[in-house]
Formats: C-alpha cells, sequence, structure tokens
C-alpha cells in the first residue's frame, strides 16, 4: 500500500493568511498536533501546536510570524511502512503528503494509520491469538500455515518479531475462529512453544465454576 491511498481529504491544510487562532481551532477540531502549512498547493512545512501556544499574537496571520516549520512529507509513492517509521521517529499527528512535483496533495493523519494497521493485521475481525515461539533456523511459515488449516482455520494476519543476539523469534498468529484449543494441541504435537492463547473460548481459567458455585450458594 502506498501513501496516496490512504490520504484523508477531509482535512484542509493551513494558509498563510489563516490566523493563529484559527490554527489552533482547527488542531483541535481534528485532534491533531500538527498541520501543513500550504500556499497554492506550494508545502511550506508542518506547524506545531507546542509552538503556536508559546505565542500572544492569535490573531496574527500565520505568514506574518516567525515560525518553527518542520520539512516532514512523504511523496504519494511512499511505501506505508515508511509512513508509519517517520511518524514514530519524529512523533507526528499528521504527515504531509506530496507528488513528485513537491505539490501537497493531502495528509495522512495518526487516525488513519491506526485504521491501517487494523485492517493490516485483522485486529477488527473476530478469532484467536496464538504466539509461538521458534528459532529462527525453524522459521517456517508455509509449516505454520499447514497446520492452521488442517485445523480448518485459516491466517488473518501474521507478525514475526525477532530480538538482538538471539535465534528465537515470536510468531503471532491471528486466525479465523476464536476456539482454538485443538490447535493449540496440534502446535504443541509438532514441538512449537505456545507462549500465549488469546481470545480462545473454551480455555477454562476456572471462571465458569466460580460462577457456578456462586449461583448455587445463592439458591441454597
Amino acid at each position: 500500500m502506498f501513501a496516496e491511498e490512504i490520504i484523508s481529504n477531509a482535512i484542509p491544510p493551513l494558509k498563510s493568511d489563516d490566523t493563529v487562532q484559527k490554527a489552533l481551532e482547527r488542531m483541535t477540531e481534528f485532534k491533531l498536533k500538527h498541520m501543513p502549512l500550504v500556499n497554492h498547493a506550494q508545502f511550506l512545512g508542518l506547524i506545531a501546536e507546542d509552538d503556536l501556544l508559546t505565542l500572544n499574537a492569535n490573531n496574527q496571520p500565520l505568514g506574518q510570524l516567525s515560525l518553527t516549520l518542520l520539512n516532514a512529507f512523504v511523496f504519494s509513492n511512499a511505501h506505508i511502512y515508511d509512513v508509519i517509521r517517520l511518524f514514530s521517529q519524529l512523533s507526528l499527528t499528521s504527515i504531509p503528503v506530496l507528488d513528485q512535483k513537491k505539490n501537497y496533495i493531502g495528509l495522512i493523519s495518526i487516525n488513519n494509520i491506526v485504521d491501517f494497521i487494523a485492517g493490516q493485521f485483522a485486529i477488527d475481525q473476530p478469532g484467536g491469538i496464538i504466539v509461538l515461539e521458534i528459532s529462527n533456523r525453524d522459521n517456517s511459515l508455509a509449516h505454520i500455515a499447514q497446520i492452521v488449516e488442517a485445523d480448518n482455520a485459516q491466517i488473518l494476519s501474521s507478525n514475526v518479531n525477532s530480538f538482538a543476539d538471539s535465534t528465537r523469534l515470536e510468531v503471532t498468529l491471528k486466525v479465523n475462529k476464536t476456539e482454538i484449543t485443538g490447535l493449540v494441541a496440534s502446535f504443541e504435537r509438532y514441538n512449537y512453544s505456545v507462549l500465549a492463547v488469546f481470545n480462545n473460548t473454551q480455555t477454562d481459567d476456572g471462571s465458569q465454576e466460580r460462577y457456578d458455585s456462586f449461583m448455587n450458594y445463592l439458591n441454597v
């Protein structure tokens, strides 16, 4: 996925003749701490809310002030992972998107990124989660997928986390069923180390037994 595919057209950029007060109100409206300053498609830089709050010039146009503008942006064909990296490195709440001629075409807000991650990792879909620990020498996603499919399930998303100075890997699987007791047993049968299981409807943590005992007590 590329940056241009998740541009938000609902958030207009700031202009040089906008006042400080208008800029702060727009940041509040869209819950952003950074907004692009744009004149006739020319991107001038990112304005930070913290900088505006230090000014005693609410009625002054932005173009008449000496502002610190952050020259942070991505091109429209940037991969979404590069966009996420820039959000993280600079602690931004929005990133302007420019075309190849450096004309402003829109922005990506932090909410756009959250929505993308939710869709990418199937967070918004029901299913069980299994965290496996494996060696990087045994990293066979094909074999893992075979085990899941043999249990009449499908992998909705997967993520591999590596560790410095270690051959250990953590593989997190999201599958399309919540009754995953049999699937967990299958992984253990193939000598996979199951670190954690979430959303398993068949997990017995004793809560049902405690509930039944409490109801029996009330009925005495």
